[in-house]
């Protein structure tokens, strides 16, 4: 399970906790034992959660994969990347997904 996946799942483990308990002290108890984290992540995760209006999405899982770009579009993208404070992956990600929706999915 990758960072932003076990993150997701360990709120909304902290989340139903946090709503059966009511309690601080026994949630981070409970985390600590259930969860398997330390006492410093189990108050951080239940800070978190106690703020969440419904679940955490479980994000997909990533993979990596090389494709071949031209270096202006490569130099296009990171630009961009920048400018808007976003990730390479995520920027890349959402022109493959709007390309997708516009063409139908198709090929």
């Amino acid at each position: 399970m990758g960072n932003a996946a076990a993150c997701a799942t360990r709120l909304n483990y902290a989340r139903e906790v946090w709503a059966e308990t009511g309690d601080l002290p026994a949630a981070v108890r409970r985390l600590m034992q259930d969860g398997r984290v330390g006492r410093r992540q189990a108050y951080r995760d239940l800070r978190r959660a106690r703020r969440l209006k419904g679940p955490v999405p479980i994000p997909d899982a990533t993979i990596s994969f090389t494709v071949k770009l031209s270096r202006r579009l490569v130099g296009r993208v990171r630009a961009h990347a920048e400018a808007t404070d976003r990730t390479i992956s995520e920027i890349v990600s959402r022109a493959i997904v709007a390309q997708l929706a516009r063409s139908g999915g198709r090929g």
